[in-house]
């Protein structure tokens, strides 16, 4: 997480990148930052300026997604959150006028709402003068986030707000912690999210209550094998363990077109493909910018062939994470399309 030096007296821009959940082997555990490489943002970005009185405003190519949910708005709900803990510590702050520019299609499996959540967070943070640390904007994050999706779960607002590829692990006290996991810099995201609309509450329905002995020692031997691939180089390990034994077998028949898009990205050599958090986006790792553009085709055509348009970027992760854009900054480039 980063933020300007001087935020100015007239408000902030925030900016909160979109996020892979999951990252196949880790479910509700594993997350990444994704930059596009062609430098455009993706991600939601919110306007906080101080005011005489509280508003907000939805703008963007997402916004009118949003009009017809009759519930409070994440981005005020990660206000709310905010303030009450400044006044849970003596402090106080406000009105804000906010606005969200949504730029993130909405149940989409690239983190929209953690974006949102994770971006009006840093823009509060920033115009307080930093009055919370880092784990207490992760509670309140997973807290905002757990409060539509069905439960706390961290791997899209971990890595949005701090940026890379980030493992969530037990924290003090119970509060939210996570560790940045090596990534190697020449392995591509691939992400592809196709126009079909799948909420993360939906998808968590479709999941057994009670997971069998065999799938959790299965999860359990992935995911440490891909951390242990990561810290050692292990390509080949890596490429094993970028797979999810756990929830993908339940919630593929959900994305109409999923599984001939995995085949595809396999068969040209991707070293993981599956669900960007809960779908409907899929995710493919691949080696290098050529290889990853033919992934990103392939993947597109088998949505295509299910009825499906969709879009797709060739991303890296992105470091920084959630943060304050220069004094000046206008309007965002991000290039999603309702």
């Amino acid at each position: 997480m980063t933020r300007s030096s001087d935020p100015s007296s007239e408000g902030v821009v925030a900016f909160a990148p979109a996020s892979i959940g999951n990252v196949a082997a880790g479910f509700d555990l594993l997350g990444a930052a994704l930059a596009p490489l062609d430098g455009s943002l993706l991600g939601d970005l919110v306007s906080i300026a101080p005011a005489e009185n509280d508003s907000f405003r939805v703008t963007g190519p997402f916004a009118t997604a949003l009009a017809d949910d009759p519930r409070p708005n994440l981005a005020l709900k990660a206000r709310d959150l905010f303030l009450a803990a400044l006044r849970a510590g003596g402090g106080g702050a406000g009105p804000f006028a906010i606005t969200l520019e949504k730029c993130l299609p909405v149940a989409s499996g690239l983190g929209s709402s953690a974006s949102s959540i994770v971006a009006t967070l840093v823009g509060l943070q920033a115009l307080c003068g930093d009055p919370l640390s880092v784990p207490e904007l992760l509670d309140l994050a997973g807290q905002a986030e757990g409060s539509t999706s069905g439960g706390i779960h961290l791997d899209n607002v971990v890595p949005s707000l701090l940026g890379g590829l980030q493992l969530v692990v037990p924290g003090r006290e119970g509060k939210a912690a996570a560790r940045r996991l090596p990534w190697p810099a020449d392995l591509l995201m691939v992400v592809v999210h196709p126009e079909l609309r799948l909420s993360t509450a939906d998808s968590r329905r479709v999941l057994p209550e009670h997971p069998g002995w065999p799938e959790t020692v299965a999860f359990a031997g992935n995911l440490t094998g891909l951390v242990q691939a990561l810290h050692s180089g292990d390509r080949a390990l890596l490429g094993r363990c970028l797979r999810d034994p756990l929830v993908e077998v339940h919630r593929a028949p959900l994305v109409p077109g999923f599984r001939a898009a995995q085949a595809a990205a396999r068969r040209l050599g991707a070293l993981g493909c599956s669900l960007s958090g809960s779908g409907p986006s899929v995710f493919a790792v691949a080696e290098d910018e050529t290889q990853a553009l033919a992934i990103a085709e392939a993947i597109r055509g088998a949505f295509e062939g299910a009825g499906l348009a969709s879009q797709g970027w060739v991303c890296a992760l992105d470091p920084e994470g959630a943060r304050v854009l220069p004094a000046g900054f206008r309007s965002s480039r991000c290039e999603v399309r309702p």
